[in-house]
């Protein structure tokens, strides 16, 4: 990749697709910036202006511009020393350190992850745009993926959308779960009676959480459980934990004891098909609380 353009290689498996088909049917991109690249005529193949019906083979090297001029220019670069787990010319995964969120909360802040990864990219000279994937809550740490172009943001946007990406999380929960694995399929809202916390809510939003048991300490009553979402709600694996009666450790929001100085919860994995390379990606994040709060316990 270029500052200006992105510039991509044929994979044998789009050998006989049109120009028009790997960009609408094999990515998927919005229909907007398709018609501004149609518009623009810049997107080459082997550096010669074609037209979108061209058949592309293996190998052939395909340009396109990124048009993403004014995307970058609102984030405030700050040196927030944030771990990068992953990155390449399309994508990166950083790892959130707790009490920070995942982007400002207010104009003008920039203790956000997102002001961290735009040092990271000031820094190595790099001048794309940034856009978070997901986010995570302020106290929760680990993996979060971030695009860094259009095009990318509005595929992995996608990805999320239809349940592509494969987010793992790891928390310590209140007590002994009988259960070695389960399913909590409790619909969540918004808690009228408090600004921030949600409720399980039969008139809330469809929300699954799968979840099983790693480990079980029973001198401290603390039970360690991975988790996937089938839904992304806010607060989800908290609120459905304590609705369980068994609360987050550390999350007095949903009435867990203050054993730690945070909710124990850490985005533990990340998995996804990369977009453009197609190659299958499982990105760990490490803890990163000090003093630990999982370590003891995997």
């Amino acid at each position: 990749m270029t500052n200006q353009h992105l510039i991509i290689e044929v994979l044998q498996s789009w050998n006989g697709l049109t120009l028009e088909k790997l960009f609408r049917e094999r990515w998927k991109a919005p229909k907007k910036l398709v018609h501004e690249w149609r518009m623009s005529k810049e997107v080459t193949v082997n550096g010669n202006s074609v037209t979108w019906s061209t058949i592309l083979n293996e190998g052939d090297t395909i340009r396109i511009p990124l048009l993403d001029h004014a995307e970058n220019e609102t984030i405030k670069a700050e040196n927030l020393g944030i771990p990068i787990l992953y990155e390449d010319d399309l994508l990166l995964i950083a790892n959130k350190p707790a009490g920070m969120d995942t982007h400002p909360s207010h104009p003008g802040e920039a203790h956000s992850l997102i002001n961290g990864v735009a040092h990271h990219l000031q820094k190595t000279g790099q001048t794309c745009m940034i856009k978070h994937i997901h986010r995570l809550d302020k106290d929760t740490t680990g993996a979060v993926l971030f695009a860094k172009n259009r095009l990318i943001g509005s595929m992995l946007d996608r990805m999320l959308e239809e349940r592509e990406i494969k987010r793992t999380y790891l928390a310590l929960v209140e007590g002994n779960i009988k259960k070695d694995e389960g399913d909590i399929k409790e619909k969540i809202g918004r808690d009228r009676h408090h600004a921030t916390r949600r409720r399980v809510s039969p008139t809330g939003q469809t929300a699954v959480t799968h979840f099983r048991v790693i480990n079980r300490d029973s001198k401290k009553n603390l039970t360690l459980v991975s988790c996937t979402l089938e839904s992304g709600r806010t607060h989800q694996i908290r609120v459905h934990f304590s609705h369980l009666n068994h609360p987050l450790a550390g999350d007095t929001l949903y009435g867990g004891k203050k054993t730690f100085h945070r909710q124990a919860l850490h985005a533990r994995k990340i998995e996804f098909i990369h977009p453009i390379s197609e190659l299958k990606m499982i990105i760990e994040a490490p803890f990163i609380d000090r003093p630990e709060i999982f370590d003891d316990h995997i």
